[in-house]
């Protein structure tokens, strides 16, 4: 019988009978396992800047426990912390994953930001490992087989050209100008417009004779506001007043402007350098972003003819035989694979207690050096999928192991995609490099949640 209206509506939520909400709950008992991680979530909550407070004074806030879930659901969700928050408001499964009771009102974004990201990346990698030993305890990943692999996880930046970080540094800088004018009626020139102007024809520009007029007109720019940030940092700090509020705005002022003058400094120079004389910058001396200045620039093809730069860091990851990840580790500036084969293994070993008794490699670690030191520590198969002058013999027990290994190295590309297709880890959107290694570190330890719990689903169903 189909109604047109339904007279009254039930008073109790129906029961979820879904997979999503099954994955969630074993997850959970996963989580439940591990009061040590509950217990690091809780001491870095406790330490507010920089000094530990007493967690029995003051308002209620949200417990370790939920802060702990809620960086695993966002990671798992994809959502934004908007998104986050409307979901923790309406839905049932979300609200008992994240330990939230019928009627607790929901967290803000703000509360979930700021509570989320006050947990310390040595925190997100202990209990990583946490979670690696529960699979092993449990009988999902063992350990003795693992597949080592690279990618590159971008920053959260626009693509960057000489003109528009050149527009990035005068804007922002007059941004900070304008707000010590409205604060202490200090007075300065705005040639933000004039900037603006100059970065979109220097866009639409067709050739290099075009352009280097208006870069030098960009660049003059650009070191005037520069001069006349220095000017006003030093009237702000020469300032006498006995107003804590506008001490503070002073203060807070002062050292903006002085985070972002060295980074504007280090945008012209580099500028003058590749614009105006032509000269060729190593990417260890460029910036790329004066927002997030850890960021690297990565060449994943060397090849002059056919070249693709990515512009974030290299995240270098070893999996077991289950798809658990059991270890990662974000790289500074872009290393070659080659340099980091033998530390992996080595982090493995120092992880399980013991060496993995085979290891499969991309071509890019291969080499005799490799092999040799690899094999010192104890794994008795080592297989790089380019061999590069190494014999079968020399990396494998037999040919039928080889081809297997270099089989099985395969699947971490599957390993990968799963992890930037479900797990955001093809941009990282926090900032700084201490939260780039954070939210690589959720987001890995929310998709080994996932596959434990996938492996358990079944034996408990």
């Amino acid at each position: 019988m189909r109604k047109s209206v339904l007279e009254q509506l039930s008073l109790t939520p129906a029961p979820i009978d879904h997979v999503h909400a099954q994955e969630l709950m074993a997850v959970g008992v996963l989580l439940d396992r591990l009061p040590a991680a509950v217990a690091l979530v809780h001491d870095d909550l406790s330490i507010r800047h920089g000094r530990r407070v007493d967690p029995a004074k003051g308002r209620d806030g949200m417990a370790a426990e939920q802060v702990l879930r809620v960086a695993i659901l966002k990671q798992r969700t994809g959502l934004s912390y908007e998104r986050l928050a409307f979901a923790l408001a309406d839905s049932n499964t979300y609200r008992r994953f994240c330990r939230l009771g019928y009627e607790q009102k929901p967290p803000t974004k703000s509360a979930l930001q700021k509570n989320v990201k006050r947990v310390s990346v040595a925190t997100w990698e202990k209990i990583n490992q946490m979670v690696v030993h529960q699979a092993r305890d449990l009988g999902v990943e063992k350990g003795t087989k693992v597949r080592t692999d690279c990618l590159v996880v971008e920053s959260n930046i626009h693509p960057p050209t000489d003109s528009s970080l050149l527009w990035d540094c005068v804007r922002v800088l007059c941004r900070l100008m304008k707000r010590a004018k409205r604060a202490f009626g200090l007075q300065f020139v705005n040639h933000r417009l004039r900037a603006k102007r100059r970065a979109l024809e220097i866009s639409n520009a067709t050739s290099k004779e075009q352009r280097k007029p208006l870069y030098r007109d960009l660049l003059a720019v650009a070191e005037h506001t520069l001069e006349q940030a220095q000017q006003i940092a030093k009237q702000l700090g020469d300032q006498n007043t006995h107003d804590m509020h506008a001490m503070l705005v002073s203060q807070g002022l002062i050292a903006e402007i002085e985070h972002f003058v060295p980074l504007a400094n280090q945008v012209v120079s580099q500028t003058e350098r590749r614009v105006m004389r032509d000269e060729a910058v190593p990417a260890t001396e460029k910036i790329v972003s004066i927002f997030e200045p850890h960021t690297s620039i990565i060449v994943k093809d060397n090849r002059k003819d056919n070249h693709d730069t990515e512009y974030g860091h290299k995240v270098c990851l070893t999996a077991g035989a289950s798809t658990v990840v059991t270890d990662v580790v974000v790289e500074q500036g872009n290393p070659a694979d080659y340099v980091l084969a033998t530390k992996m293994i080595e982090r493995q070993q120092t992880i399980f207690g013991q060496p993995p008794r085979q290891a499969s490699f991309d071509g890019g670690f291969a080499g005799k050096s490799n092999l040799v030191q690899i094999k010192a520590l104890g794994v008795t198969d080592v297989v790089f999928h380019k061999r590069r002058g190494l014999e079968i013999a020399e990396m494998a027990s037999s040919t039928r192991v080889y081809k297997k290994l270099r089989g099985f190295r395969a699947g971490i590309e599957g390993i990968i995609s799963f992890l930037k297709r479900g797990f955001g880890l093809e941009r990282c959107t926090w900032r700084s490099f201490d939260s780039f290694k954070a939210y690589v570190q959720v987001s890995v330890l929310a998709c080994n949640l996932l596959v434990i719990a996938r492996r358990l689903l079944p034996a408990a169903g």
